[in-house]
């Protein structure tokens, strides 16, 4: 990674907490602050949903094989979602979009909303400065806009008497973009899959789908272990 990190003036020497969700986008933010020598803490919100006992596996080893003095132990925090979700795909597992449906379909409700709760009030009780997300350009969901952002971190200060910022990076930059600056990052164990398989992403989800395109677009080797090695269309 030869780019200059898109926090490094930002965060001016100061720690900096990231939503990680495994992802490859949030694995790329973390790769590229730890590179830049800052203090990250890694944060990860537990909902129950399907998908994130292998989701937290795949985290904790692409952290460990990143792993520089900067990087400070994952903080996983529990905000369950089941008793809102109810019998949403997101938690039982079943009729999960394909690699067919559009992004839409893969939408959670208020996700912002939840994990940025949980995420600005452990900052805040912790003297973290400023908590980071990989949303990226064109994200269409309405908890991804600047507009929300910048009130939901207005509310929650003002709730706590805090001054905790949200920062977003990779707001001005394309999927693409983004994979090209995680170019030498373990990122076959990132993880972007809705219905994984012994472990291993399905390969044929919506995620899983648009994580193959995420490598192909980029031009970069995709090592990730797929259950099917094709994705199944209709």
């Amino acid at each position: 990674m030869t780019q200059k990190s898109p926090l490094t003036e930002e965060v001016a020497g100061n720690p900096v907490a990231v939503l990680a969700s495994g992802g490859l986008d949030s694995c790329v933010l973390i790769g590229e602050l730890l590179s830049a020598q800052v203090v990250v803490h890694p944060i990860y919100v537990r909902g129950g949903l399907s998908w994130e006992s292998t989701e937290q596996d795949h985290l904790h080893e692409f952290l460990r094989r990143i792993a520089k003095p900067g990087l400070q132990p994952v903080q996983f925090l529990d905000l369950p979602v089941t008793d809102l979700y109810g019998a949403h795909w997101s938690v039982t597992g079943r009729q999960v979009p394909d690699a067919d449906s559009p992004d839409s379909a893969v939408y959670l409700p208020g996700r912002n909303v939840l994990l940025l709760a949980k995420a600005l009030l452990w900052c805040h009780v912790h003297d973290v400065p400023a908590v980071a997300l990989a949303t990226l350009k064109g994200n269409p969901f309405p908890d991804a806009t600047p507009k929300f952002f910048k009130a939901y971190q207005e509310a929650v200060n003002q709730a706590v008497g805090g001054n905790v910022r949200i920062l977003r990076p990779y707001a001005t930059l394309s999927k693409t973009e983004v994979m090209q600056r995680g170019r030498g990052l373990p990122l076959q164990w990132s993880f972007s899959c809705i219905q994984p398989v012994r472990g291993r992403h399905c390969g044929r989800c919506n995620k899983c789908a648009e994580r193959r395109g995420a490598f192909a677009n980029a031009s970069l080797p995709d090592e990730t272990e797929y259950d099917a090695e094709e994705p199944c269309t209709a």
